[in-house]
């Protein structure tokens, strides 16, 4: 079992900027993939951003040159800095951690951007 807790979410302007942290613990030694992922109301829950052990990155297009994802493998710990915000980045921001075949979700942050 993993288990993930977010933090960092807030109420930001348009432009504005935020990071966003996500703690793993529990049997940490097989993740592989972290990620990001966020919901808007009436939304389906989409892909931010997600980054391998390797340091190997992936964005949604949406955020491409915005956001960047990083990671600390020795402290466990995943980060989203978020750049120019807009009203549209608004959503429950999910940290997501996967074990070979397993999947695993933080409970979320709330980001809100205010145009």
């Amino acid at each position: 079992q993993v288990q993930l807790v977010e933090s960092g979410g807030d109420l930001v302007q348009a432009g504005g900027s935020l990071r966003l942290s996500c703690v793993a613990s529990g049997s940490i030694f097989g993740i592989n993939t972290m990620g990001w992922y966020r919901q808007a109301p009436g939304k389906q829950r989409e892909l931010v951003a997600t980054i391998t052990r390797g340091s190997s990155t992936n964005y949604a297009d949406s955020v491409k040159g915005r956001f960047t994802i990083s990671r600390d493998n020795a402290k466990n710990w995943v980060y989203l800095r978020m750049n120019n915000l807009k009203p549209e980045d608004t959503a429950v921001y999910y940290c997501n951690a996967r074990v070979s075949l397993e999947t695993y979700w933080g409970q979320g942050t709330q980001v809100t951007v205010s145009s």
